[in-house]
């Protein structure tokens, strides 16, 4: 597989996640959008920080875990679809611990 190859996956993915399928399908950034709406609703008026943090926890796990399956734990191939370097890949993977 070559990198156009990669390249062409990588945008079928991205027209994916912003053209639902269904009416029940919802963007991920609609997703997003909704699930802090449901976060801050649900605070009841406590003070939080370091959101940004979580929310990039919360989200780059799961995203990585899908791409690594993905990709059957080819971390090249993976690097290349999430356009994070090699070395990087491998730090996030250790700290999520999926590697």
């Amino acid at each position: 597989m070559t990198v156009t190859d990669i390249a062409a996956q990588e945008s079928t993915f991205n027209s994916n996640l912003s053209s639902p399928v269904s009416q029940e399908t919802q963007t991920l950034r609609d997703s997003v959008e909704k699930a802090m709406t449901n976060y801050f609703a649900h605070l009841d008026g406590q003070d939080v920080t370091n959101v940004y943090n979580m929310v990039l926890s919360e989200v780059e796990a799961p995203l990585l875990e899908s791409v690594m399956t993905y990709v059957k734990g080819n971390q090249t191939r993976a690097s290349v679809m999430l356009g994070l370097n090699r070395g990087t890949l491998r730090k996030k993977l250790k700290q999520y611990g999926l590697l």
